[in-house]
C-alpha cells in the first residue's frame, strides 16, 4: 500500500517516512502543497498525511482540490493547529482524521490502519480465488485452509491480482503499488516476486500474458 506525506518539516517527514516503510508501506514525500496536488493527480494513494501549513498551496487547498475531484482517499491532517475551531474546520473540509503535533509514531500507525479498515469495509476486504483466500485487513493468505507466509511485496502483488481476478494487471501497475519515488527497481523485480509467489501458491495460480501483464489463472 502506498502513502503520501505532505510535510515541509524535513526532519519530521523523514522520521515518519522511515517508520512507515518499516511497517511495510511504500511512501512518497513532498514539501509543498502544489507538489502534493501534482502527486495526487499522477498516482493513486491508499492514505495521505497532510500538514495544513504547507508552502505554495496550503493543506486546506490540497484537501479541497482532492475532494472536488471526487476522490475519497483517506486524509489525516498532521498539524500544530490545535484549537477546537481548527479541528472542526479541518474535519468539515473533508479530512478523515486530525492528529495534533507532536504525536507518537505508534499512534499515527494505528490511525492509518483504522482509516484503511474503514475503506476496506466500504468495499470488501476478503477475496477468494479457487482454493485461495486473502484477508487484506489481517494481511493473511490461506491455501486450502492453510496459512501461507508471504513477504509484504508478495502479498501486495497477490492482493492487486485478486482484487479483479478476471482483469489483466500490467507490470507498471504492480510497480506503482510496490515502489515509492526514488526506489531502485530491478529490471526483473516483478518477475522474481511472481516466481516466488508461484512457488508458494502453485504455478498455475498466476498466469502471464506476454506483453500485457498478469492475471489469476486456473
Amino acid at each position: 500500500m502506498r502513502i503520501l506525506i505532505a510535510e515541509d518539516d524535513r526532519s519530521q517527514a523523514e522520521s515518519i517516512k522511515s517508520w512507515l516503510e518499516m511497517d511495510g508501506y511504500s511512501v512518497d514525500w513532498v514539501e509543498r502543497g502544489d507538489y502534493a496536488i501534482a502527486a495526487i493527480e499522477q498516482h493513486r494513494y491508499d492514505c495521505i498525511l497532510l500538514d495544513r501549513g504547507l508552502p505554495k498551496s496550503t493543506g486546506d487547498d490540497v484537501l479541497t482540490s482532492l475532494r472536488q475531484h471526487q476522490q475519497n482517499t483517506p486524509v489525516i491532517f498532521i498539524t500544530a493547529k490545535d484549537s477546537i475551531d481548527d479541528r472542526v474546520k479541518g474535519l468539515d473540509l473533508g479530512a478523515n482524521d486530525y492528529l495534533i503535533k507532536p504525536f507518537s509514531l505508534e499512534e499515527l500507525s494505528a490511525r492509518i490502519r483504522a482509516q484503511l479498515r474503514i475503506q476496506q469495509k466500504q468495499n470488501t476486504y476478503m477475496f477468494e480465488w479457487k482454493q485461495l483466500q486473502l484477508d487484506s485487513q489481517a494481511k493473511s493468505v490461506q491455501l486450502n485452509g492453510k496459512n501461507i507466509d508471504l513477504t509484504a511485496r508478495e502479498f501486495q502483488i497477490l492482493y492487486k491480482l485478486m482484487q479483479y481476478p478476471e482483469r489483466i494487471v500490467t507490470r507498471e501497475q504492480l510497480e506503482e503499488s510496490l515502489y515509492a519515488w526514488g526506489d531502485e527497481i530491478e529490471s526483473n523485480a516483478i518477475e522474481v516476486y511472481i516466481y516466488q509467489l508461484r512457488k508458494k501458491i502453485g504455478a498455475p495460480t498466476i498466469k502471464t500474458l506476454r506483453g500485457l501483464g498478469y492475471k489469476m489463472g486456473e
